[in-house]
Order: structure tokens, then C-alpha cells, then sequence
């Protein structure tokens, strides 16, 4: 907590959010060879991706993202 009583990840402008559109991703596992910082694979071989991403990690998730081959990642900013 920082001292005006808000967690240091909620309102951070240098951190950003990966996210996995569902319905798009069939489980490739290239963003966890990629990002493997950020995403690692459930038994299925589905991505489990971090809750948000430090600023010196957002160039790394951003290749996972163009990487992809069902485009089934977002980034956006916090």
C-alpha cells in the first residue's frame, strides 16, 4: 500500500493488463514461449496470463500479442 491508502498495482499509469479473448484462442502456446514471465499454459495447454504488467515486461507482452496466431491477446493500459 503507498500512502494514500491505494495498492501500488490498482492505479499505476506504467503498468498494463494482457488479456485472452476465449473465444479466439486455441491454445498455440506461442505467447508462453514468448512471455513466459507473464504467461504460463494450464493442463490443457490454454494460456494463464499475469494480472497486470510491469512496465519493463510491456515490449516482451506486446511481441506475445503480435505474435499470436489467433490474435486472441489484448494489452491495454490500467
Amino acid at each position: 500500500m503507498n500512502p494514500n491508502g491505494a495498492s501500488p498495482d490498482s492505479a499505476s499509469p506504467d503498468r498494463a493488463s494482457l488479456d485472452v479473448d476465449w473465444i479466439r484462442c486455441t491454445g498455440h502456446g506461442l505467447c508462453a514461449e514468448i512471455a513466459p514471465e507473464l504467461v504460463t499454459l494450464d493442463d490443457w495447454g490454454f494460456p494463464i496470463v499475469a494480472d497486470s504488467v510491469p512496465a519493463h515486461l510491456q515490449q516482451l507482452a506486446a511481441r506475445a500479442r503480435a505474435a499470436c496466431p489467433a490474435m486472441a491477446l489484448r494489452l491495454s493500459s490500467k
